[in-house]
């Protein structure tokens, strides 16, 4: 089980960083209005599965990283179906901007919370999660994607997005 669990684990991570970066880097073609199709598929696809393997790990009671999971599921159906079935038109731009940058908020604010639980100096500042450090690290987080969800449904133009 130990051998399944670890591999399981570093699945996870993996696919979780994939959906990151490549997230980061859809989010920056949101604000400069390009649509990066390959890698926008890249990140949410990546992201699906990081919120989906997340509930393969075993467990006895509802976490708060189920909840989050659930969220993100939400958030990224309403992002694929704008991008795919609606195909961007009138709100639907807006409405996949705002999802896409927000389900990439959801996989920052657990990078951040598994950080501070595993990199022994992050974890001797906030040891319970409910310190100061964490929560203005977070908090501040927060503040800059919630910013970059506005700018990019502001942004984003899906009429007249360069394919990067």
């Amino acid at each position: 089980m130990a051998t399944g669990l670890s591999a399981l684990t570093l699945v996870h991570v993996v696919i979780s960083l994939i959906g990151i970066v490549s997230g980061l880097v859809v989010t920056l073609g949101l604000l400069r209005s390009e649509r990066m199709d390959g890698l926008t598929a890249l990140f949410l696809v990546t992201t699906v599965a990081t919120s989906a393997t997340g509930f393969l790990f075993p467990f006895h009671k509802l976490l708060p990283s189920h909840i989050l999971g659930v969220i993100s599921l939400l958030l990224l159906a309403f992002a694929i179906a704008g991008r795919y079935a609606f195909h961007l038109a009138g709100a639907w731009r807006r409405i996949y901007s705002v999802t896409a940058v927000l389900s990439l908020w959801l996989n920052v604010f657990v990078l951040i919370a598994q950080l501070f639980m595993k990199v022994p100096a992050l974890h001797l500042l906030a040891p319970t999660g409910s310190e100061p450090p964490f929560l203005i690290a977070q908090t501040v987080v927060m503040i800059i994607f919630i910013a970059l969800a506005i700018l990019a449904a502001k942004n984003f133009r899906a009429d007249v997005a360069r394919a990067a």
